[in-house]
């Protein structure tokens, strides 16, 4: 479900004590036109939390309330108060607080006790921040606004390569400035990753660049329906869900995944809440607005519905063939 819009101080105090997340944006607003999508795919993700969406312009005395002055702005609320603020579009710093702050959860001694290690927890983190992106940078300030030089010279180097890339700010949390560095086992920053690995440093990045070692190892960006048409063919039935068979994330995609073990029909699958472009992109490629979606040998089958509807024909499994 996507994110719900709020439009009054009143409807905000009626949304409890729990914790809040505010989405401040405005329909001229580029980043936050695209920053959205991705705010309603965290809201699915995570559904123990309430993600809020503020126009900046039309609900004036919640914005007045808050001071927001920029959009994109995204406040962080607990018992109705502010205690974490992002200014700006920043997607990888914004997922990793919504995961940092959807640990801290008020539970019983016990349900501590049985909680994951705060190492496992952090790793688990970072892991997610590290592949957020096809190519992360992790820096001192931003892109615009480096803050250390270190910083400004790899950000030098990526755009003078055409390198396209997403950054993560680690002054802004103590706790992956530190981790980072034995997750990754480098001591110092920045430090860039290419789908997952950790290329290195400035020096490595730098010697890279000069010796035209850089670019190879930049992942080509696929036309969108490319992409799409080698997802939908990477196994004989694909099936495209929100979460994984493991742990599905909306009950439509539960119910799917279970006719299909029930089925015993041997599926791949592809979780759309991890890639906002397929989620988007696939609607209009199939002509099917909504999921999960089941492919057989490339061609659409349908969704949850008619899955139903052939197996009370008995003709699920030649639908299949």
């Amino acid at each position: 479900m996507p994110a719900k819009e709020l439009k009054s101080v009143s409807e905000l105090q009626s949304s409890g004590n729990g914790l809040l997340i505010l989405n401040f944006w405005a329909d001229w607003c580029k980043p936050c036109e695209q920053l959205n999508p991705i705010f309603d795919a965290l809201a699915d993700t995570y559904p123990n939390i309430q993600f809020l969406k503020v126009e900046a312009e039309k609900a004036e005395d919640i914005t007045q309330k808050f001071e927001v002055a920029a959009v994109p702005t995204f406040l962080f609320l607990r018992n109705q108060a502010v205690f974490d603020k992002i200014e700006g579009a920043n997607a990888p710093e914004l997922a990793n607080k919504v995961e940092k702050y959807n640990q801290v959860k008020e539970s019983s001694p016990a349900a501590r006790t049985d909680a994951k290690d705060p190492k496992q927890q952090l790793f688990a983190r970072l892991e997610k921040l590290v592949n957020f992106a096809p190519v992360m940078l992790f820096m001192k300030g931003s892109p615009a606004t480096p803050q250390c030089g270190f910083s400004r010279q790899i950000v030098d180097i990526l755009n003078k390569d055409g390198i396209k890339f997403h950054s993560f700010n680690i002054l802004d949390d103590e706790e992956v400035r530190q981790g980072l560095k034995e997750y990754s086992n480098w001591p110092t920053y920045p430090q860039l990753y290419v789908k997952g690995k950790l290329i290195g440093g400035l020096d490595i990045v730098r010697e890279m660049a000069e010796e035209g070692e850089l670019k190879s190892l930049i992942p080509v960006e696929k036309d969108l329906n490319t992409r799409l048409g080698e997802l939908i063919n990477t196994a004989p039935v694909m099936l495209f869900m929100k979460g994984t068979p493991e742990k599905p994330q909306c009950g439509f995609s539960r119910q799917i995944v279970d006719i299909l073990n029930n089925q015993k029909v041997k599926y791949s699958s592809f979780n759309i809440l991890a890639d906002e472009e397929v989620r988007q992109g696939l609607k209009a490629y199939s002509n099917w607005p909504t999921y999960p979606q089941v492919y057989s040998k490339g061609k659409l089958i349908g969704g949850l519905d008619i899955v139903k509807d052939l197996i009370e024909e008995g003709t699920l499994q030649d639908a299949l063939e």
